[in-house]
């Protein structure tokens, strides 16, 4: 029985069915939540898409309505150290005890559904699409359930059993076949779109956007942060089709004044129901400012806050006060400095390199970098060729993490040679860029290891 076994054989479990699989459509996904009851259509949700920035809004959503007094879920991805961060209840990920238990609910339903389209002597039609998401197919059920597809469900169904108040619901990839998509989400919040996940997405903004745009329902408050313009009017064409109220950064909301403070950042928020002064910010950056602003524009949505209703100030500040966003430039490590971030593309390295230099007053950078194998490398070493003194190319633990030599070879097409170290193993690399950044007047070098949430990952388990 899986009651019996320890939390890692779920883990395990799990991922025999490979973290990384991506098959589209929604109909394995609305198989199996049928066969549970549809737990999801137990609370409202908020559901966040975008190309980066989904996980730090997300937390911050789900901080704001905890001020407020609500119970919350919050279904994030991916995780960094176990797979019961992707479930939190209250802010605090789901217990082990309680990961096992809604495992044990969910999988007779996963294999009773499995079972089935393999037993069946031709594969089961899938069951019409949601076309007020412009769903025009689900794909096929005769799929296997997919690891992304299971945790969903499971997130889904833990919520239901809790009972949680709302749910914060962050995409995984895309919007429109992504498996969260079986929601009808009051708020739809789209972060900033760049170019990422190109094979699956779409090759320019305009496509990618209008993938991430499936999670637009009809009537629904969409919040939108900046974007770039093909993207804007891919959001805004499906807004229009879905007669959703839209409000956009810059416009309805935004960040006004922003200082640095010890340990983050002091901002004005002009949100959609007033204006939030001397908010204090506990994460670096421009980009997480703007995270901030479209976090307190969702609440105020989720609350139907306007001109004349704003949210109480001091819970405002209370819950930002209180977010964390781990892995995301984050100081694991005092002496030299060490900051881990789950950058993966260039749009959101660039946002990190700017992070760290109005932060922090390295004279010397060095980076260690792993990366997957089919993310844009040449553009993220072109980012980091005019700040980093030096650069340590290595692997993390996933497959598909880019070899370490293939990866040098790229950075010395870029970097000079004398600037490039190849270290295979991450606990070497980390161990080298230390030595480098001690190199001078003490305290003057900082490391960056960057490149992917699993970079960040292998990296916090080995420093901390």
């Amino acid at each position: 029985m899986v009651t019996a076994q320890p939390l890692t054989d779920v883990e395990t479990a799990l991922a025999q069915r490979g973290p990384g699989r991506m098959v589209p459509g929604l109909g394995r996904i609305r198989e199996l939540l049928d066969a549970l009851g549809n737990p999801h259509r137990a609370f409202p949700s908020i559901h966040v898409a975008g190309t980066n920035g989904k996980t730090s809004t997300s937390r911050m959503i789900e901080s704001l309505l905890r001020a407020h007094g609500l119970h919350t879920g919050r279904h994030t991805s991916p995780h960094l150290d176990s797979v019961t961060e992707r479930i939190a209840l209250d802010g605090e990920p789901i217990t082990p005890a309680a990961l096992r238990a809604v495992y044990v609910q969910v999988l007779p339903c996963v294999e009773l559904l499995e079972g089935a389209v393999r037993n069946a002597a031709v594969r089961v039609p899938a069951p019409g699409g949601d076309t007020s998401k412009g769903d025009a197919s689900t794909g096929d059920p005769g799929e296997l359930v997919t690891y992304f597809e299971f945790v969903t469900a499971l997130a889904f169904a833990a919520f239901a059993d809790a009972p949680v108040d709302v749910a914060v619901v962050e995409v995984g990839l895309g919007g429109t076949w992504d498996a969260t998509n079986v929601i009808d989400a009051g708020v739809a919040v789209i972060t900033p779109i760049g170019l990422d996940h190109q094979a699956f997405l779409g090759d320019t903004v305009a496509a990618i956007a209008a993938e991430k745009a499936g999670i637009i329902a009809d009537g629904s408050l969409v919040i939108c942060a900046a974007q770039p313009v093909d993207a804007a009017a891919s959001l805004l064409s499906k807004a229009v089709k879905a007669k959703a109220t839209v409000a956009r950064e810059g416009v309805e909301f935004g960040v006004g004044d922003r200082s640095l403070a010890v340990g983050g950042q002091q901002i004005t928020l002009h949100g959609l129901g007033g204006t939030y002064p001397d908010i204090y910010l506990p994460l670096h950056g421009a980009h997480q400012a703007q995270n901030a602003a479209v976090a307190l524009a969702s609440v105020e949505a989720f609350f139907g806050a306007g001109t004349d209703k704003p949210l109480a100030a001091e819970l405002v500040a209370q819950a930002f006060a209180q977010v964390s966003s781990p892995g995301r430039l984050e100081r694991v490590c005092a002496a030299p400095a060490i900051l881990v971030d789950a950058a993966h593309n260039p749009h959101g390295l660039r946002a990190t390199l700017g992070a760290v230099a109005e932060a922090f007053n390295f004279r010397r950078l060095v980076v260690v970098l792993s990366i997957p194998a089919d993310k844009d490398a040449r553009g993220m070493l072109e980012l980091l060729e005019p700040v980093a003194a030096h650069i340590i190319v290595t692997q993390n633990s996933s497959p598909r993490s880019m070899r370490a030599e293939e990866l040098g070879e790229l950075a010395v097409e870029v970097f000079d040679p004398a600037r490039v170290e190849v270290a295979p193993r991450l606990d070497d690399a980390l161990a080298a860029a230390a030595r480098i950044a001690e190199e001078g007047e003490p305290g003057s070098g900082g490391v960056l290891v960057t490149g992917s949430v699993v970079t960040a990952a292998d990296a916090r388990r080995l420093l901390r």
